[in-house]
């Protein structure tokens, strides 16, 4: 499985974004997918994730309300939308694909295919 992150930029305080993971390989389409970030000097943590059976979907506490993702099968893409971003929301995001299908995986060693990173820098 291949994973292609993009979407980020630059976009002020109280400004959205829409990240794109595109996934490619004969079994992509088996695979839940997280986004996780990570700032500099930090660990990288969980930001939301969708489940491949039913398109459930989790959040972590400090995003939830405003961010949003979903998937498109059909492009097999899922997108994070991002609004009313702040400052401490800059970060690399990572796309990552898991086989996980009990719940929304939370956890980075939960999943198997990472994509590259894009880059989110926030302005206040």
């Amino acid at each position: 499985v291949q994973l292609q992150a993009s979407g980020g930029g630059l976009v002020q305080a109280g400004g959205s974004l829409r990240l794109s993971c595109a996934a490619s390989g004969s079994t992509s389409s088996r695979y839940g997918i997280g986004w996780f970030r990570q700032a500099p000097g930090k660990e990288r943590e969980f930001v939301a994730g969708i489940r491949r059976s039913d398109g459930a979907t989790d959040f972590a506490d400090s995003v939830a309300g405003r961010f949003s993702i979903f998937r498109d099968n059909a492009k097999n893409t899922v997108y994070l939308r991002m609004n009313n971003l702040k400052p401490e929301d800059a970060a690399v995001y990572y796309c990552a694909a898991t086989l996980v299908s009990v719940t929304v995986a939370t956890h980075s060693y939960e999943y198997d295919y990472w994509g590259q990173g894009t880059q989110v820098t926030v302005s206040s």
